[in-house]
């Protein structure tokens, strides 16, 4: 499985941004799909993660502003983010772990990384 993230960019504090995850080799249907995020000088986060059956799995940091959705159609996985401050800049990168494994794809061990795209939140 190949993913490829996009959509990163430069917005403003408050605004919003949507992040997708492309995946090729594979279904985003029967996978685990998650997104992270490494702030400079931070170590590498969890986001907000999906599982095959549709339920996720949320970092504080993600409640209230962060959704995260799947078009099967176009194999392709959505972090909306809302409510945006310079605490979310960051790299965020989305991973895919196989049916069995979403418990590992939580704790931050996919199977699959996908490239990173780049979220800058400033004025």
């Amino acid at each position: 499985v190949q993913l490829q993230a996009s959509g990163g960019g430069l917005v403003q504090p408050g605004g919003s941004l949507r992040l997708s995850c492309t995946a090729s080799g594979g279904s985003v249907n029967w996978w685990n799909i998650g997104w992270f995020r490494q702030a400079p000088g931070k170590e590498r986060e969890g986001v907000l993660c999906l599982n095959s059956a549709g339920s996720t799995s949320y970092a504080d940091s993600a409640k209230g502003r962060f959704t995260i959705s799947r078009d099967n159609a176009k194999n392709t996985v959505y972090l909306q983010m809302s409510s945006l401050n310079s605490e979310d800049t960051a790299v965020y990168y989305c991973a895919a772990s196989s049916y069995s494994a979403y418990d590992q794809l939580v704790r931050g061990h996919p199977n699959y990384w996908g490239q990173g795209t780049l979220v800058t939140v400033s004025s």
